[in-house]
């Protein structure tokens, strides 16, 4: 697989990584363990080089797991996000100084790495990134020794840009041909800066891969349940023609054109991806590519049209 470097921070990366969200049950539902240990052990064979996690993801156990299957030398990567306290009743958001390092600490213990490679903030508001404690406590933390270096994982364009006045090494965001309002409002200030980009729901949850009927259901355990309903999925699956045309030569699928849509921004870094399934990530694999480009300047403006034309909101 392709590496590339991951902004300005001396980090090699692959073109793709596992992204360990849905993996870990969260949201889908459950995986059994052993596959997820074959997911892992597929996606080091296939020379994925960047692993992405949190604290939160069922409770700390992804990163337990991904300690106990990865090699403990600097071949690969690992990204994970803290900022989440589960020690209330209800989960919350906490970014205070002391309790980011604390968090940050018993990752790494999880990940059995000497030190964190990236670590991010898990979804802070702007609010919370312009205060400026929390971009502070990471900073210290590599500083200290405990992370390689830091960033953000935000959902909102505000808050991307609040991260970037932070000067913030590594920004993950959304970013997909359904979805790209994020990166095109800052894609400016990455360039200037170096920052490096994170891409993730580059498959929109699976809607981007146009395997679902019209008649699509999810169980309630699925949060696209919630996310999508009735007509609104309805219109969103009919809106993939856009997409279709661009399913040509050795781009044999939808999941392909959204896959290399994505790669083929030199502002991006990494692709995260999130199979549940061995036989799923190899197919992501083979879809991605391995030579840049991954599409032409052309092809991305013209595809990008056609999603215009359809009116495609986020």
């Amino acid at each position: 697989m392709q590496q590339r470097e991951l902004g300005a921070t001396g980090i090699q990366v692959s073109a793709l990584a596992l992204g360990t969200w849905g993996l870990s049950g969260e949201g889908y539902g459950p995986v059994a363990e052993s596959e997820q240990d074959s997911v892992i052990d597929r996606a080091l064979a296939l020379g994925i080089t960047l692993f992405e996690t949190a604290d939160s993801y069922a409770g700390g156990a992804m990163e337990a797991r991904l300690g106990a299957r990865l090699p403990p030398d600097n071949k690969v990567a690992v990204a994970t996000k803290i900022g989440t306290d589960h020690t209330a009743p209800l989960p919350r958001k906490r970014f205070e100084k002391a309790f980011l390092k604390e968090s940050a600490k018993r990752s790494r213990d999880r990940l059995k790495r000497d030190r964190i490679d990236v670590l991010l903030l898990h979804n802070p508001s702007s609010e919370a990134i312009v205060r400026g404690e929390a971009t502070e406590a990471l900073g210290e933390l590599v500083e200290e020794g405990v992370a390689r270096t830091w960033g953000a994982s935000v959902a909102t364009p505000t808050a991307a840009t609040a991260a970037l006045i932070r000067e913030t090494p590594v920004l993950e965001i959304p970013h997909n041909a359904f979805h790209t309002t994020e990166l095109f409002m800052i894609q400016e200030i990455i360039k200037d800066k170096k920052t490096a980009v994170l891409a993730r729901s580059v498959l929109g949850y699976g809607l981007l891969c146009g395997g679902w009927p019209v008649s699509k259901e999810f169980p309630a355990e699925d949060h696209r349940s919630e996310r999508w309903q009735g007509d609104d999925l309805r219109h969103r699956i009919t809106q993939l023609a856009a997409l279709r045309p661009s399913v040509v030569g050795n781009v044999t699928s939808l999941r392909a054109v959204a896959l290399r849509y994505v790669l083929a921004n030199p502002a991006i870094s990494c692709a995260v991806v999130g199979p549940r399934r061995a036989a799923q990530l190899v197919e992501l694999v083979r879809d991605a590519g391995k030579d840049a480009p991954y599409m032409s300047e052309e092809q991305v403006q013209t595809l990008e049209m056609r999603v215009r034309n359809v009116g495609v909101r986020s």
